[in-house]
């Protein structure tokens, strides 16, 4: 019996880890990001509601990038952050979309919107479920009225240059060019989430929160297409 039983896990083992199939590496590797991703938000956003150190944190970044603004870095803060509102978020994947159009290819036209349409409205879920309100200063760089928590622009820019990071990394098999890629996705993020530090809009885990609930929805984007395009090849 013990034998059945450890040759059933050791194959269900193998087939997780296979390069094979649709049930391999992939959704191995996915589902595993999905969870992190999962986790790191739910402890953000715990510490959020329960008023835990984390807000003291904010407080303490957002009261020091205020008090240490000078003109010409607040200028290229708007001028990144209006580059990354919905509407440049949304220009920027339209263009992207019609370039794979004329490549054909359809498999990351599906990937991009799946990821980024679905993954803003699900930022928009959780700011109407968490509703928290946005810093306040006396004398503000910028002022909105909806919801802080999760950052929209943190959310959209990791949707968007995690999925074309995510087709640049395919596109090539050199190592440092993938870490080259990588590395310069996940600083125009972070320039994208300290953008609205600095202008006072969203505290630290807004922006935070955000990459890591867009990361895994990322993840469960490419994975589910990837996923299907697997079973289509088998079918």
């Amino acid at each position: 019996m013990s034998q059945r039983r450890f040759a059933a896990v050791s194959a269900f083992l193998r087939a997780r880890f296979s390069s094979e199939g649709h049930l391999g590496t992939d959704l191995t590797s996915g589902a595993l990001v999905m969870m992190l991703c999962a986790f790191i938000f739910g402890h953000i956003a715990e510490d959020v509601v329960t008023m835990d150190k984390i807000t003291i944190l904010d407080l303490q970044v957002s009261q020091w990038f205020h008090s240490n603004t000078t003109p010409s870095l607040t200028r290229f803060m708007l001028l990144v952050t209006h580059l990354h509102s919905t509407l440049g978020i949304v220009a920027l994947s339209v263009l992207l979309a019609i370039y794979w159009v004329r490549i054909k290819a359809w498999d990351w036209l599906l990937k991009l919107i799946l990821t980024v349409p679905f993954g803003m409205l699900l930022n928009l879920l959780l700011k109407s479920i968490f509703q928290r309100t946005r810093p306040t200063f006396e004398v503000p760089l910028l002022t909105l009225d909806s919801y802080s928590f999760p950052s929209g622009h943190a959310a959209a820019a990791t949707l968007f240059y995690g999925v074309l990071a995510a087709w640049l990394i395919c596109t090539t098999s050199s190592w440092r060019w993938r870490v080259v890629i990588a590395t310069l996705a996940s600083l125009l993020v972070a320039l994208v989430g300290l953008s609205r530090i600095y202008l006072g809009v969203h505290y630290l885990s807004d922006v935070l929160a955000a990459m890591a609930a867009s990361s895994g929805w990322l993840a469960f984007s490419l994975t589910a297409v990837g996923i299907s395009r697997s079973r289509r090849r088998c079918g």
